[in-house]
Order: C-alpha cells, then sequence, then structure tokens
C-alpha cells in the first residue's frame, strides 16, 4: 500500500542529501524513480538538485501553474516519486501528489522546510502536514546542543531578521538552524541593543 512521507527538518538537517540517498536506493534496485524539485528553487540551477555534502542529481522541474498528475500521465508509470523543497509545492499540487498515492498506488516522498524563518508553515507543508501518512523530522541541533528548530534568516552582518518575504532563497550565509529558545533569545539581545 503506497503512502505519502513528508519528511521535514529546518536548515542544514541533510534532507537534500536523505532524499538522493532514497533515489540512489530504489534505482539500485532497478525501480524507476520521478525525482522533481519546484520552480522556486533555483539556488543550484534550474533542474539541479543539490545537498550540502556534494551529493546533487537532475530533476524535473515543476512550476506553480503546472498539474503534476498531467504530467505524471505524459511522462509514463515510474515505480517512486521523490520531491525535494516540497514546502514551495502549491497546496493543490500536494493534494495531486495525494492522488497518485491513492489513484495510482504510488509511493510519493516529499523532503522539505516546516517552517519559514518566523516560524509559520509553509502553505505546501501546511497541506503535506494534513495529508501525508508518514509524518517524520530529520533533526538538527542549535550551537547550544538543543535541537534545532527555527530556520532563522540573517542579514548580511549576522543579525536575525525578524521581517521579510517568506520565500528567500539562501544558504548558509542566509540561514542557520537554532533553537527556539536560543532563536527569541538573540532576538531580545539584538533589540536591546538597538534601543541602547
Amino acid at each position: 500500500m503506497a503512502k505519502l512521507y513528508f519528511k521535514y527538518g529546518a536548515m542544514g538537517s541533510s534532507k537534500t542529501a536523505q532524499a538522493l540517498i532514497t533515489r540512489f536506493n530504489y534505482m539500485e534496485l532497478g525501480m524507476s524513480v520521478w525525482l522533481i524539485k519546484p520552480s522556486t528553487d533555483t539556488r543550484d540551477g534550474a533542474d539541479i538538485i543539490k545537498s550540502r555534502i556534494g551529493l546533487e542529481a537532475r530533476a524535473q522541474v515543476i512550476t506553480p501553474g503546472q498539474d503534476i498528475v498531467e504530467e505524471y500521465r505524459r511522462l509514463g508509470p515510474r515505480d517512486v516519486i521523490i520531491a525535494d523543497e516540497a514546502q514551495f509545492f502549491t497546496p493543490q499540487q500536494i493534494e495531486q501528489l495525494r492522488y497518485l498515492v491513492d489513484e495510482e498506488d504510488l509511493p510519493v516522498l516529499c523532503f522539505g522546510l516546516r517552517t519559514d524563518f518566523l516560524t509559520r508553515l509553509f502553505p505546501g507543508s501546511k497541506r503535506l502536514m494534513e495529508l501525508a501518512d508518514s509524518l517524520t523530522e530529520i533533526k538538527t541541533v542549535c550551537a547550544c546542543g538543543r535541537k534545532a528548530t527555527v530556520n532563522a534568516r540573517l542579514d548580511g552582518q549576522g543579525r536575525i531578521l525578524t521581517q521579510g518575504d517568506q520565500v528567500f532563497l539562501g544558504g548558509n550565509d542566509s540561514y542557520i538552524a537554532m533553537c527556539h529558545k536560543c532563536w527569541k533569545e538573540k532576538i531580545r539581545e539584538q533589540e536591546s541593543v538597538s534601543q541602547g
């Protein structure tokens, strides 16, 4: 019985590496994998999925207006769908992935962030939290040693930002995974310095 999986974690938790390792494992068994990513993610090239440890693969780019079910039918059957940066898919596209699980008995593994830099759910992640059969947190740690759950966005001077668009692509220079306690303390510290 196929399932819809959502494997989520903070920045730097190895989500993309795990997606690519999962792809390799399916392919090693002779199975066909449809590797997809949203067009929003252009950090490493339009059709490249690349992990921080250097694993990479070409993926099909899905635009916000594209129907995933129609695209799947156009391409022909696959054994599994693996989606990276799934938080950037629209809620309707998440529903289309759910449809493929139910109607095609096709396993779909989605990897991505749960929340943005202000700890708010991305629309795609919200729909995955509502529809997924399996939710798995991929854990990483804050510099203090606690579990990191916040994707803190940084400015050019390393200060934590508390305003801005929900989507801003960046890597280690723009984001750091933190526990909620350290995130709030750092924001308070920045506010007291700017007021003092």
